[in-house]
């Protein structure tokens, strides 16, 4: 089979992404860029609007079983990218913002309560998660289903990359390796990670004195940059053939990696990583608010739960998707059974105003052009 039956392999659900990456290694073709998108099976049937990589069949098993074939999808690569294309008039089913955009996102009014009732994997939902501020609708329903919890932070070549010292944010602004570091593009990421490089704590982070400092951590590393991109599958792939010897990654990145023979290692900083909780919203005006129940309760499911910590290294809110892995295991991928173990040994995103997302995202988009 060559890469283009592969690839209409990952695209029919056949073929894993990872199965898929190991094939492109073992070919040498690492360095190409190719989007791994499910064919949209159902025309007319419900859409889920996600970031890159969760656009995947492995995720919808129960969903198929039940109606024949996952969900439609279209992908985003940040959150504000998200809302502004839902401002705009875009409609979709279900959303998957993070923590630090749900008041915003509830603001906008385009969301509706998740009726937690047609949701058969909700009482094996980690209730630690679900508390998140902002998250409690009328008559107690929650606004946002969460769904994974992780970590960003330097995914590196140990056979490239030379540590001084201990692991560090430091390593993504190291003018020894100029040139060969890559970065989420994404001020949602980068804006945040920057903050903690520069010493700036999140309860300031919205300061003028914090906004400032945080300007300048990242004007200082702009020339150091090879690639930003929300596309992980791109910074996996220089990461692969050695065009980058580290970037700023999720937790995913670093898994998938290592599963295929990659020698990388997801860092521990000194600083403290970026955590973050992500979760599943319906619009308002869902076209098929039933089929959005289920799409959740898919992503809910041990099924899916199972898939996001052994392929893609993520915590899960399915507090039963860890009964197969045993501690060892999870420490190895950075997680815990408990949660709030992760989330409070690095920093927390926490919500800021619109004005405060809107001002990051047009000074890192000045940044990124060199100003």
């Amino acid at each position: 089979m060559d890469v283009i039956d592969h690839l209409a392999a990952v695209r029919r659900g056949r073929l894993s992404r990872r199965a898929f990456t190991r094939t492109l290694l073992a070919a040498g073709v690492a360095t190409v860029a190719m989007p791994l998108r499910p064919a949209r099976a159902q025309s007319d049937g419900a859409t889920f609007f996600t970031w890159g990589g969760y656009d995947i069949p492995e995720l919808f098993v129960p969903y198929a079983e039940k109606h024949g074939a996952p969900p439609n999808f279209t992908t985003f690569g940040g959150s504000e990218e998200a809302l502004t294309k839902m401002r705009a008039g875009f409609v979709v089913d279900v959303s998957h913002p993070c923590n630090q955009g749900l008041p915003r996102w509830v603001a906008s009014g385009l969301f509706q309560p998740i009726d937690t009732a047609k949701l058969s994997n909700w009482g094996d939902v980690m209730p630690e998660l679900i508390d998140l501020p902002g998250n409690e609708a009328e008559g107690g329903l929650p606004w946002m289903a969460p769904f994974d919890w992780g970590q960003t932070s330097v995914t590196y070549r140990t056979d490239i990359f030379e540590v001084e010292g201990e692991e560090s944010w430091d390593m993504l602004w190291d003018d020894r390796y100029s040139g060969r570091l890559g970065s989420l593009a994404s001020a949602g990421d980068a804006w945040w990670c920057a903050a903690i490089k520069a010493g700036v704590d999140f309860a300031d982070i919205a300061t003028e004195d914090g906004f400032q400092a945080t300007a300048a951590a990242l004007r200082e590393q702009r020339p150091h940059i090879r690639v930003y991109t929300d596309d992980t599958t791109t910074l996996e792939q220089a990461l692969a053939s050695g065009e980058l010897a580290a970037a700023m990654t999720w937790n995913s990145s670093a898994v998938l990696l290592q599963a295929d023979g990659v020698p990388v290692k997801f860092a521990k900083p000194r600083e403290g990583a970026l955590t973050w909780v992500c979760g599943l919203m319906i619009h308002k005006d869902a076209p098929h608010p039933e089929l959005a129940h289920d799409i959740i309760d898919s992503l809910l499911s041990v099924e899916s739960g199972h898939f996001m910590i052994e392929d893609y290294g993520y915590g899960h809110s399915n507090m039963r998707s860890f009964d197969k892995f045993s501690e060892e295991t999870l420490t190895g991928l950075g997680l815990s059974k408990n949660p709030l173990e992760i989330l409070q040994a690095g920093h927390f995103q926490t919500p800021q105003t619109q004005e405060f997302e809107t001002r990051i995202n047009e000074e890192f988009e000045m940044i990124k052009a060199g100003f």
